[in-house]
């Protein structure tokens, strides 16, 4: 049975990092959770081969930095968490193999963090941080693009829930995350495969495999003990993904990551494009 115990909220103090915490706080205050703010610092780009007098500037210029984030790190959202368990972390080194490490570490049931993309482009890539713990990590990640629009709220509205599965071998275990988070919400799950051929295409192949998509759903629905309505979308993933996220309404989209592309489609190469392109947050597992 899935849990929420533990959320890792990785912070950079920036607005989209305010979204991501809310979003945080809100499902922790559902479900109890301990949420832990961990923020990293990014080895300081100095040069080390300095005389004595040198290093001991350098020395003074990374304990003010570490001060500093300590600081920042104690009065983020100081006056939004209170009712909550709380812990701050600050740790040094690359960012995005620290946050999965202290996941990791610390058996974290999610990770909570908004994409961070950067320059002209920035709404079509995700940040390499983000991209690095969506391929990394062990524990599902929440996220999306529209996180500094999350309202300051206690209570996360997630009335439908749209799961889309690739059919490959970690297609079971997303549906019963989905299927459990739903439940938790009293939330109207659907369950979706899109076929990776065009809409148009014609003829007996088509039907057949129709069908054995059919009937992997049902397969995969009786193995979580949980019925959901079905919905099977031809295209291109990401667009259909989120093609139907719009025409269903879903609060909140639920996709598989790091399982191998199947005969049924490419879900984890798409995964990226889906999250940029939800108009709401993408939880993959």
């Amino acid at each position: 049975m899935p849990s929420l115990s533990s959320i890792l909220l990785p912070v950079d103090f920036s607005e989209r990092s305010i979204g991501a915490a809310r979003c945080a706080r809100a499902l922790a205050t559902h479900f109890g959770s301990q949420v832990t703010l961990l923020h990293v610092l990014a080895p300081a780009p100095f040069d080390y081969g300095l005389d004595a007098s040198g290093g001991v500037m350098v020395a003074e210029l990374l304990r003010g930095r570490a001060e500093q984030a300590t600081g920042d790190l104690a009065g983020f959202l100081a006056g939004e968490w209170q009712g909550l368990e709380v812990r701050r972390v600050l740790l040094e080194g690359d960012p995005a193999a620290r946050i999965v490490e202290f996941a990791h570490q610390q058996q974290s049931s999610l990770i909570v963090m908004p994409t961070h993309g950067y320059g002209p482009f920035r709404r079509f890539i995700l940040g390499s941080n983000t991209a690095k713990v969506l391929h990394d990590a062990d524990c599902p990640v929440w996220t999306g693009v529209h996180m500094p629009e999350t309202p300051a709220t206690s209570a996360i509205p997630l009335r439908r829930v749209l799961c889309a599965v690739d059919l490959g071998p970690r297609s079971e275990r997303t549906y019963a995350w989905a299927a459990w988070l739903a439940g938790e919400f009293q939330a109207h799950l659907t369950l979706m495969h899109a076929l990776a051929c065009a809409p148009d295409t014609e003829g007996s192949w088509r039907v057949q495999i129709r069908e054995t998509v059919a009937q992997e759903l049902e397969r995969i629905q009786a193995a979580a003990g949980v019925r959901a309505e079905t919905l099977v979308d031809a295209g291109e993933p990401a667009h259909a993904i989120c093609s139907a996220v719009a025409r269903t309404h879903a609060d909140l989209v639920v996709i598989g990551r790091g399982s191998a592309a199947g005969v049924f489609g490419r879900l984890r190469t798409n995964a990226y494009a889906i999250i940029r392109e939800s108009p709401c947050p993408v939880v993959s597992v």
